[in-house]
């Protein structure tokens, strides 16, 4: 089985900091090479694969702010969709545009939904619902209009995150400095129970992080250490006391979440998207619906075993049944043709 692995062209693939979709296009590459799968990897061009590459975007356009985004989308997608045919199977990470071709090639594709960005990209996945396969990271990201192949977690990979039984005496926060991802709910939750916290992400939102956060952070009590890349992750997420992760939207995975939990580190997030599916109550973290809520749940902390935390994570997104799934996933579709 030929597989070509369609990742966007925002950023590098595997990220150098953020960039979840490319992450996980990674991810999946990497374990099908391992598997002995035949895998050609669409990305930028300093990506980088143990699979064999192929790509003519030189840098992502979050990376390059010459470069113009549509332009590099329709160049990346065009270029894959031009040698279709030299495949097996087309395994898209690229949200809904590259199903704008799959009418017009006959290899199959198959397309991990990590999200609607809005619901007016819906009418474009239910014009090809048909016709594509399509698999939900969460079964409370689904769309009650989209036919799906299964529900697939993101798997991690085991080796990348360590456990730790007795962490610093800090909180942390990882993620997008957003309102969709509550920093400022996190820091105000940090200062009510008088704790440390850490905050690791990029800004994505400036008018929110001049006016939010920006003044509350004092070096000391409340830090900001920008974006973590891979380097810095596991140490980071390891160490917590908690990840707090009060999100103000309905987050369809949250890899940092899984990623916390493998080290042990229980995870308080507010209760919307996907959380219920990722967090054992009580067990890998704690669902709560506003700050107050949070507050109590970190006096509670010391009830976690992280031990159990991170066994619970090790099993429920493991990275050998994602693989596993996926690989059912591309048989399926390659014994159910569609077109």
């Amino acid at each position: 089985m030929k597989i070509a692995v369609l990742a966007p062209v925002a950023w590098r693939t595997p990220p150098r900091h953020y960039g979840p979709w490319e992450q996980v296009a990674y991810n999946i590459t990497e374990g099908l090479v391992k598997r002995g799968f035949d895998v050609t990897l669409f990305a930028t061009k300093d990506s980088l694969t143990s699979a064999k590459y192929d790509g003519v975007i030189e840098r992502g356009y979050e990376e390059d702010k010459d470069s113009d985004a549509k332009v590099s989308e329709c160049l990346h997608i065009s270029h894959l969709m031009e040698t279709a045919n030299e495949y097996d199977i087309i395994h898209n990470h690229f949200d809904f545009l590259p199903l704008t071709y799959s009418n017009l090639i006959r290899t199959p594709i198959i397309t991990t939904i990590h999200g609607f960005s809005s619901e007016k990209i819906i009418p474009v996945y239910k014009k090809y619902n048909a016709t594509n396969y399509y698999i939900s990271i969460s079964d409370a990201d689904r769309n009650n209009e989209l036919h799906y192949v299964d529900t697939i977690y993101h798997g991690i990979e085991e080796s990348l995150f360590s456990f730790k039984e007795i962490p610093a005496d800090y909180l942390l926060y990882f993620g997008r400095i957003h309102p969709d991802k509550g920093t400022y709910d996190a820091i105000q939750i940090a200062k009510t129970v008088n704790k440390k916290l850490i905050i690791a992400g990029i800004v994505q939102d400036n008018k929110y992080y001049k006016e939010k956060i920006e003044p509350l952070i004092d070096h000391e009590q409340i830090q900001f250490i920008g974006h973590a890349g891979p380097e810095k992750r596991n140490e980071l997420l390891g160490s917590a006391l908690a990840l707090l992760h009060p999100i103000y939207f309905k987050e369809p995975f949250g890899l940092s979440v899984a990623e916390a939990m493998f080290c042990g580190t229980p995870v308080i997030a507010y209760n919307k998207g996907s959380m219920a599916e990722l967090i054992e109550n009580k067990i890998s973290g704690y669902l709560v619906n506003n700050m107050s809520e949070a507050i109590d749940a970190i006096k509670d902390l010391p009830n976690i075993k992280r031990r159990e935390c991170a066994d619970y994570a090790r099993d429920k997104f493991s990275y050998k049944k994602m693989i596993d799934k996926y690989i059912n996933a591309y048989e399926y579709a390659l014994a159910h043709p569609l077109k």
